[in-house]
């Protein structure tokens, strides 16, 4: 442990703020293993000071601003964090154990997600709806008020920007809850946002834990909307919570995601996609393709290449910018390690796996990528979330076998289909349980623009694209008898 580690207060109303109890929590170094920062530890009184910072910019400055003065303040926000991109990847990449080049690429990420939502801040209208003689009728989108932001560990940054930027953009003010093991980059964030000029109230983070700030947050009768992203249970109690003051939730949940490979897919574009969409982030990604479904005609060639690739695959500390780096956390690891004993246990076969490489320390959170083959259907393994560098593979015969693979989980967030047959991809657009289907390729490059949820156990309601805009705000119709 470091004798003096950084120290991170709360974001309140344009100003660092310590705990209302005063107490910190650690922040550990998941290549390491080793105490580097203290965040402070929040409280229900942090909470009610953050919403009340909130409801007084909705009332105030914040909320009396125009739309296009909002897009401004968001595209100013956009130019500092991508100016700020190498420090805030730093941040994030100690933070979280994620290599460099990825945490780099997703403060891009967060720079054009607020570049998006500059944009499209005054281009959020209402309609006109013909009805009868003598009366006029329209209606008008208006935010929510106050939002609260549940933001998890895995994408701080990523998942920030596109829930934020777009509360903000129509209008809401916000009260963030980062996850303990990753807040850095966002409370860096926050001042960048502030030098921009963002006013005193609009954006506030409270740090701390879950089971204390978070379901202060979820459950404070101040908050208007709820965005949530993160684990199925953890979600489902959040509903509960804001249910008790009815406030509307969007839950954007876990994944079992699986990418289907036709004898007729190219095999070559196809590998790398499959490889990369279970490793990145060391496979800690909601919409991770963590099951591959393989036509039987190419199914032992596929798996051999599959093979080749995961036995190159290093994973090692996030300042090597390897294939992977470490684990999140202790917690995370052991999780992994129950799964693939679990595995082992029930005699699925291991086909290959990566390496850790040896100067990579002892006390960090590693594991090597590992391909599984043959896993059975019913197999936690191919039904349970791992969130860990884990690909499960299996063969199928037709297509009804293959959608019956597919579908047959109780999750619903993404689905890749690889194949050269245009009524087959139709087909399996239509009939996948999923809320994003992508043919011949698999999360197209991140997606800013594009609607992003689930449905059954990967939640509702959608964050990204136009949706996200859509979801901050309330409809309201207005009916004028004028004769």
């Amino acid at each position: 442990m470091l004798h003096n580690p950084m120290r991170f207060a709360h974001f309140i109303d344009n100003e660092t703020v310590p705990a209302d109890g005063g107490e910190s929590l650690p922040v550990v170094d998941p290549s390491t293993g080793a105490v580097f920062a203290q965040i402070a530890r929040g409280t229900a009184g942090d909470i009610d000071r953050a919403v009340a910072a909130a409801r007084a910019a909705y009332r105030g400055p914040w909320g009396r601003l125009s739309a296009t003065e909002r897009g401004r303040l968001l595209r100013r926000w956009a130019d500092a964090v991508e100016a700020h991109a190498d420090e805030l990847a730093q941040l994030e990449s100690q933070d979280t154990g994620k290599p460099l080049k990825q945490a780099r690429a997703d403060a891009i990420a967060l720079a054009r997600y607020f570049e998006f939502y500059a944009g499209a801040a005054d281009k959020l209208h209402g309609q006109t709806i013909p009805y009868q003689d003598g009366y006029t009728v329209l209606t008008i989108r208006e935010p929510h008020g106050v939002t609260g932001h549940i933001v998890p560990w895995n994408y701080p940054m990523q998942i920030f920007g596109r829930s934020v930027g777009a509360a903000l953009a129509a209008g809401n003010a916000c009260v963030v809850k980062p996850a303990e093991d990753a807040c850095l980059s966002l409370l860096r964030a926050a001042s960048l946002a502030a030098s921009v000029g963002l006013p005193a109230g609009a954006l506030n983070i409270v740090t701390g834990l879950g089971p204390e700030a978070g379901q202060a947050l979820a459950e404070h009768p101040g908050i208007d909307h709820i965005s949530f992203t993160g684990s199925t249970e953890t979600g489902k109690r959040v509903a509960i919570a804001a249910a008790q003051h009815h406030c509307p939730v969007t839950l954007e949940l876990g994944g079992k995601s699986p990418q289907l490979v036709f004898a007729d897919a190219d095999v070559d574009a196809a590998l790398p996609v499959l490889v990369n969409a279970i490793i990145q982030n060391c496979g800690q990604t909601c919409s991770a393709g963590s099951r591959v479904l393989v036509e039987r005609a190419i199914y032992e060639p596929l798996l051999d290449r599959l093979a080749e690739r995961f036995a190159a695959l290093r994973a090692g500390p996030a300042s090597m910018d390897l294939d992977l780096g470490p684990l999140v956390n202790r917690k995370q690891q052991q999780r992994v390690w129950d799964f693939l004993s679990d595995a082992q246990a029930g005699g699925v076969p291991l086909m290959a796996q990566g390496e850790i490489v040896e100067d990579a320390p002892a006390e960090g959170f590693y594991q090597a990528p590992v391909l599984l083959r043959d896993v059975p259907a019913s197999h936690r393994l191919w039904q349970d979330e791992v969130f860990g560098p884990v690909l499960a593979v299996q063969v199928f015969d037709d297509e009804d076998e293959a959608l019956a693979l597919a579908n047959g989980t109780a999750y619903g967030l993404v689905a890749g289909v690889w194949t050269r047959d245009g009524g087959r991809q139709m087909r399996f657009a239509r009939r996948l349980h999923s809320g994003q289907v992508f043919v011949n390729n698999y999360g197209a490059g991140g997606g800013v623009e594009l609607p992003f949820g689930g449905v059954k156990a990967s939640g509702y309601g959608r964050e990204k694209g136009f949706e996200a805009l859509y979801g901050f705000t309330t409809l309201k119709t207005v009916a004028i008898r004028h004769g």
